[in-house]
């Protein structure tokens, strides 16, 4: 019965909310734990009280789970009781007193400007093949235009303007946004489907020209920023915060940052102005002479 639920609640996320199959899939593992950690004792989902949420919080932060993955699997269950809850089948929503874990705040990893021109100054050796340009149009993509891997691997020719320099991107909830494309990254697409010898509804395609998955790009990803970086964590996702980072050093506006990333509200954009904080702490001690 537990299955018969989750799987009734992911069709309505799919249908419903037209969640992305990269964000389904993670509400599908987080659930599938769960219903492992009710197995042992034949607990059903709609049975259950807050005692058992909490004695599975207890079982993951014993198996080494970090805070911020237990908060992420607890706002999977929370979603889920709200829907068992709306369909009439739990009463009490066990989640009502599940509070999130307390978590250490981390400002964004990223490279620095002089990094990024090192990744692009190799790039801009001459590439002849259509692998050589599909891995140059990755790394400009998501440092380019700050999109997420998600929306890189979702993202079709039809969402590429050329004429219009622009870039139409479905994110999160299937919310659009329109970035601007530069115009290297112009020129990176009509190089690529000019050497495409594929036929295919992504934009970004694999060797073979199969559909790109996540890891697929994050191995490109870590391969060309090694090259530049010692830093443990070279993710797309840091080419991400890169692209933020950069663009309020050189004194882009916050609310037009925020639209750019597609971030619901401010307060997920304003880390980046502690990266930004320290790059003029470092300017001043440069500079200043009382520095």
């Amino acid at each position: 019965m537990n299955r018969e639920v989750v799987n009734f609640f992911l069709k309505h996320l799919q249908v419903e909310r037209r969640l992305s199959p990269l964000t389904l899939r993670s509400y599908e593992i987080d659930l599938l734990q769960f219903l492992d950690f009710l197995a042992p004792e034949n607990l059903l989902v709609n049975q259950i009280k807050s005692q058992t949420i909490r004695a599975w919080l207890v079982a993951l932060s014993n198996q080494g789970i970090q805070n911020r993955s237990i908060n992420r699997k607890l706002a999977t269950l929370r979603t889920f009781y709200k829907y068992l809850q709306r369909r009439g089948d739990v009463t009490d929503n066990p989640m009502q007193t599940i509070r999130m874990v307390k978590t250490s705040k981390t400002l964004p990893t990223y490279l620095r400007e002089s990094e990024m021109e090192q990744v692009f100054a190799q790039q801009e050796i001459p590439k002849n093949t259509f692998e050589e340009v599909r891995d140059q149009l990755v790394l400009m993509l998501l440092y380019g235009t700050g999109m997420r891997l998600a929306e890189l691997i979702q993202l079709t020719p039809q969402q590429v303007n050329l004429s219009a320099k622009t870039l139409r991107v479905i994110g999160k909830r299937n919310k659009e946004r329109i970035i601007p494309m530069p115009t290297i990254l112009v020129d990176l697409v009509k190089q690529y489907q000019a050497l495409n010898p594929f036929q295919s509804q992504y934009l970004v395609i694999t060797d073979k020209g199969e559909p790109c998955y996540p890891m697929f790009v994050q191995r490109l990803v870590k391969k060309y920023l090694g090259e530049v970086s010692t830093l443990e964590k070279l993710s797309p996702h840091v080419l991400r915060h890169s692209y933020a980072t950069h663009l309020l050093n050189r004194g882009a506006d916050l609310n037009a940052i925020k639209e750019l990333l597609g971030h619901s509200n401010l307060a997920a954009t304003q880390v980046y102005t502690h990266n930004s904080m320290e790059k003029l702490k470092e300017i001043y001690i440069q500079a200043h002479p009382k520095a």
